[in-house]
C-alpha cells in the first residue's frame, strides 16, 4: 500500500530540468544484461571509493546508484571471511523528497534520543526536520531526503558507528567521506548479502531508486565442493515507479495461480494478471509493463552455472521460475540468505530441487541453472503473488529470455576450482539448540479509510499483550532486550490482510513453524514471509522462527521490521538489544 500521492506511489520531488545520469547508467529495454563491476579483497583487505549519487531522468523520476572512481555502477563488493572492509563513503546525491505522510510519521515525537554509540555524543539520535546545518554522523543531525547511510544485510557485523549502525548514522551532501570498517567474521557464512540505505522515512524512496549493490562472500564452494570451477552470475532484480502507469493491461495467457507451499512460500490464489505496483529491472536493465519486453541473458548450451539472485526490490514479490519450452526447469538451490545448505541428516545432500523459487523483498537465493539447448524459447519469470486483499499486485511477468548460443562469452567470474573445504562448524546446528524464551508478535495495520487499498495508513509490529505503536525513530527504549548467548523463539502472528516480509538485522534464524505444521528446512534465513491473514479465520498467520542471539558480534542496539519498505518507513519496525554476556552474568546476580 503506497500513500504520498494521489495515485498511492511514494514520487520523489524533482524538477524537470534536464541533468546527466550522474554515473548512475540505465540500459535501454531489452538489453544483455550488464554484470556489475566485481571489487575483491587483496591481501585480507578490501578498500572502497564509493560515492552516492542521484539524476532526474526524462519522466521526472529521481535515480540513484552507487559509483565508483572509474565510473562503474553499484559495485559488488567481494570478500573472503576474516577480511577487512574499509570503505570511504560520499553522499553526493541532491534529490529532494516533499514533506509526504511517511517524512510526517517520522517526525512525530522526534524528541528523545537514542543510546549514544561509541564515539558519538550522548545525545546522539535521528532528528527528522527540514534543517540544513549539517552534523558528524553518530550525532544528532537533521534528516532530510538527501541523508543516506549504509546497512550490510545480512552479515554479522557489531551495529555501532563506522560499522553496521543504521539508526544513528545520518551522511550528508556534501560532507566529507565517512569511513566505514569493519571485518568480516571468520565464520561468516559463504554467500550473497547486499548492502543499500536504511535512512528511517526515506529507504523506500532511495532503494525505489535504485541504490542498491550485492556483497559476496566468497567460499561457498568449500561449502559445496561439487559447484568448484562453475561461472558465475550476480543478478540484481530491482523495483521502480511505472513507466506506464496509465496503460490498459496486455490481454494474454498467464501461468495458473500457485498453491500452498510447505516450504513457507506464499499462499497465492490471484490470477497472476492485471497492473503491477513497480516495474521490475535486472540489473538496471528495465521490464516494464504493460508488455514486459524482457532482458536477455546469453548462455552456451547445457553449460551449468551459479546464478545469484538478489530481490533488492522495495516492496515487490517474486516468484521465480525457469521455464524451457513452457515446460518449468527444476534447479538445484544451494544457498539461501547467504547461508548454504546445510543437511545434518544427509551430510553428502548440498541442494534443494525445486522448479520455483520464493524470494521475499530482501531475499536471496544461489541456485545452478543449467543453460537451454539451442532453439529452445527460454525465460525467466516471476509468477503471479497474491499479497492480500490491502496488498499490491505481482501479476506474473517475464524477467529475462535466455538465449543458447555455443559463442556466448563466459560469465566475468568463476568459482575456484581446487577448494579446500571448509572446517566443521563449531557451534551447535541451530535447529538442535533449546530456546531459553518464546516471545510472541504481531503485525498489523491501520488505514485510515479502511474502504480504499491506497488510503493512506500507519503500520504496526507489535509484541504481543501491547498496544500497536508505530515506530518512534528518536526513541531510544528497545521493544526488546535479550542477551548474548541466548536462542529463542519468536512467534509472529499477521493480523493484517497483507503479506509482509521480517527481516532482523545482525543475525539469521531458522524457520520452525509455517502456519502450525514443522518444517525441517536445512538452511537459515535473515528474512521470511508472513502470510496475510483473510478477515474471516479465527487463527491468524504464523511462522514461528528460532532466532540465534550467541554470536558475540549481535551484542548492541539494531532494529527488526518489515522488509516492505514502505511499512519499515511508516511504523512497521522495532527495536531489540542484546546485551554482552559479561553484562548478562553480572545481572543474573542481583
Amino acid at each position: 500500500m503506497s500513500f504520498s500521492s494521489a495515485n498511492g506511489q511514494t514520487v520523489l520531488a524533482a524538477t524537470k530540468t534536464a541533468s546527466s545520469d550522474g554515473g548512475c547508467f540505465r540500459a535501454a529495454v531489452g538489453s544483455e544484461v550488464p554484470e556489475p563491476e566485481d571489487l575483491r579483497s587483496a591481501d585480507a583487505v578490501l578498500k572502497v571509493e564509493l560515492a552516492f549519487r542521484s539524476f532526474v531522468d526524462s519522466k521526472g523520476e529521481v535515480r540513484f546508484c552507487y559509483v565508483t572512481p572509474n565510473g562503474k555502477q553499484s559495485p559488488t563488493l567481494r570478500v573472503k571471511p576474516g577480511d577487512t572492509v574499509i570503505l570511504n563513503f560520499k553522499n553526493e546525491a541532491t534529490a529532494t523528497l516533499p514533506q509526504t505522510r511517511t517524512v510526517k510519521a517520522a517526525q512525530a515525537g522526534a524528541n528523545a534520543a537514542l543510546p549514544a554509540a561509541e564515539g558519538a555524543s550522548a545525545h546522539s539520535g535521528m532528528q527528522m526536520n527540514s534543517g540544513s546545518t549539517p552534523a558528524a554522523p553518530c550525532a544528532t543531525a537533521p534528516m532530510k531526503a538527501t541523508s543516506t547511510n549504509l546497512h550490510f544485510h545480512g552479515l554479522t557485523v557489531p551495529a555501532t558507528c563506522h560499522q553496521d549502525d543504521v539508526m544513528r548514522t545520518l551522511i550528508e551532501t556534501g560532507s566529507a567521506p565517512y569511513e566505514y570498517k569493519f571485518q568480516i567474521p571468520a565464520d561468516e557464512p559463504p554467500g550473497l548479502y547486499w548492502y543499500h540505505p536504511h535512512i528511517h522515512g526515506f529507504t523506500k524512496a532511495q532503494v525505489l531508486g535504485g541504490a542498491s549493490a550485492a556483497l559476496v562472500v566468497e567460499g561457498i564452494e568449500r561449502a559445496i565442493p561439487s559447484l568448484a570451477g562453475l561461472p558465475e552470475r550476480v543478478l540484481i532484480i530491482r523495483d521502480q515507479n511505472l513507466a506506464n502507469p496509465d496503460a490498459a493491461p496486455a490481454d494474454d495467457a498467464k501461468l495458473p495461480p500457485v498453491k500452498l507451499d510447505a516450504d513457507g512460500d506464499v499462499m497465492n490464489t490471484g490470477t497472476g494478471t492485471g497492473k503491477p505496483a513497480e516495474d521490475l529491472t535486472l540489473n538496471y536493465v528495465p521490464v516494464p509493463y504493460p508488455n514486459y519486453p524482457p532482458a536477455k541473458i546469453t548462455i552456451k548450451p547445457g553449460e551449468r552455472q551459479l546464478w545469484r539472485v538478489l530481490n533488492a526490490s522495495a516492496i515487490t514479490y517474486l516468484s521465480l521460475q525457469l521455464l524451457y519450452d513452457g515446460v518449468a526447469q527444476a534447479v538445484d538451490v544451494v544457498a539461501l540468505d547467504g547461508v548454504p545448505i546445510h543437511n545434518k541428516d544427509l551430510p553428502q545432500s548440498h541442494s534443494i530441487r525445486l522448479n520455483h523459487l520464493g524470494v521475499p523483498p530482501g531475499g536471496r537465493i544461489e541456485f545452478v541453472v543449467e543453460g537451454p539447448a539451442t532453439g529452445s524459447k527460454a525465460s525467466l519469470v516471476t509468477r503471479g503473488v497474491n499479497t492480500g486483499a490491502m496488498g499490491e499486485n505481482d501479476p506474473t511477468r517475464a524477467i529475462a529470455d535466455i538465449v543458447a548460443k555455443a559463442d556466448a562469452p563466459e560469465p566475468q567470474s568463476s568459482l575456484p576450482k581446487n577448494p579446500t573445504p571448509l572446517p566443521e562448524p563449531s557451534t551447535t546446528w541451530l535447529r538442535d539448540v533449546k530456546p531459553v524464551r518464546v516471545r510472541k508478535l504481531f503485525f498489523s495495520e491501520t488505514p485510515l479509510d479502511p474502504k480504499d487499498p491506497n488510503s493512506p495508513t500507519t503500520f504496526y509490529l507489535t509484541i504481543d499483550g501491547e498496544t500497536p505503536r508505530a515506530f518512534d525513530p528518536s526513541s531510544g527504549i528497545p521493544n526488546i532486550v535479550t542477551h548474548q548467548g541466548d536462542v529463542e523463539d519468536w512467534i509472529l502472528e499477521n493480523r493484517s490482510q497483507e503479506l509482509h516480509a521480517f527481516h532482523i538485522h545482525q543475525v539469521h534464524f531458522a524457520l520452525m513453524e509455517f502456519f502450525g505444521l514443522p518444517v525441517n528446512e536445512p538452511f537459515l534465513r535473515d528474512t521470511v514471509n508472513v502470510p496475510y491473514w483473510d478477515g474471516k479465520n479465527p487463527v491468524y498467520p504464523r511462522v514461528r522462527l528460532r532466532m540465534d542471539f550467541r554470536d558475540p558480534n549481535a551484542v548492541g542496539t539494531y532494529p527488526y521490521h518489515c522488509h516492505l519498505l514502505e511499512h519499515e518507513d511508516s511504523g512497521m519496525m522495532g527495536l531489540i538489544r542484546v546485551e554482552g554476556s559479561q553484562q548478562s552474568t553480572v545481572e543474573s546476580r542481583k
